[in-house]
């Protein structure tokens, strides 16, 4: 197998990714934090959304050769280690404006399948030895992120051309998002609360076929064109594993920040950063 793995800070004070990455327990994955609303600061400035990404990289580089527990239960057992690290630093859990969050997409290799659990928007694609593209992971984000989105569209008609003023447009839509995390009405995300333990997806493939296997932070989502290109084919999942396919991880990151850099207002691809953080592993099989 040959391994790959970049973690690139977007246009944010930090890196609010993190990499997991255990060849010894052959687990691998990507977690994307997120800051809370009301700001928390570390006595090293770091933000929540970094805290909570950290801590659950921490928590998958600490297991022992001799735990044998599945994915969903580590999964369940580091959004538990979030939740008492928050309470420890006066976090009011009873209030999702302050909890730190994260996604993640983390894999498992055993001998004849493939082990994964997922939360939020990072993602996994595989790849088969006949070219097809097959997404293991549901976005579970991209519903709440698209209404958000329409808002910032809208603007962009309206005459606004600028990041600032685009923002102040959708800015009180992300607020109300954030009262939707785990629940039947929103979007899946480890914040600590029990609750997110019931909207943990987990699964296993088999390995006949398999070529590659993607994990990504939504920072290395294939950029969307506004208005759509009716030239594009495929979905957006397929085009991004495809590019890496054929540029390589590195290769592909450096075409999407050059894209970025020449759309520095975020108006040719809506999105809510210039440049997000990116994270991603490529294995090869």
């Amino acid at each position: 197998m040959d391994f790959r793995h970049i973690s690139i800070q977007g246009v944010g004070e930090w890196n609010e990714d993190a990499v997991i990455f255990r060849q010894d327990l052959q687990i691998y994955g990507v977690v994307d934090g997120a800051t809370s609303l009301i700001p928390y600061r570390s006595a090293n400035g770091e933000t929540g959304g970094r805290l909570a990404s950290q801590l659950i990289k921490k928590y998958f580089d600490q297991l022992g050769v001799e735990d044998g527990h599945d994915l969903e239960t580590h999964a369940k057992k580091a959004n538990a280690k979030l939740g008492e690290e928050m309470r420890a630093c006066g976090i009011r859990t009873d209030r999702k404006s302050e909890l730190w969050t994260a996604a993640l997409a983390a894999i498992r290799i055993h001998e004849h399948h493939i082990e994964y659990v997922q939360a939020g928007d990072c993602m996994v694609i595989a790849t088969y030895r006949d070219g097809s593209v097959r997404v293991l992971t549901r976005d579970q984000v991209a519903h709440i992120g698209e209404e958000s989105l329409a808002i910032w569209k809208q603007g962009i008609e309206q005459g606004i051309h600028t990041k600032e003023e685009l923002w102040d447009t959708v800015k009180s839509r992300l607020l109300q998002n954030k009262e939707k995390m785990n629940t039947p009405e929103g979007y899946s995300v480890i914040n600590g609360l029990p609750d997110a333990d019931n909207y943990l997806e987990y699964g296993k493939i088999n390995r006949i076929g398999l070529a590659g296997l993607l994990l990504a932070t939504d920072g290395l989502f294939y950029p969307q064109p506004w208005p759509v290109q009716e030239d594009e084919t495929g979905s957006p999942e397929e085009r991004l594993l495809r590019r890496v396919v054929a540029e390589g991880l590195e290769g592909y990151a450096k075409w999407l920040l050059d894209l970025e850099q020449d759309d520095p207002e975020c108006i040719r691809y809506p999105r809510f950063k210039r440049s997000d953080d990116k994270t991603g592993i490529w294995i090869r099989f």
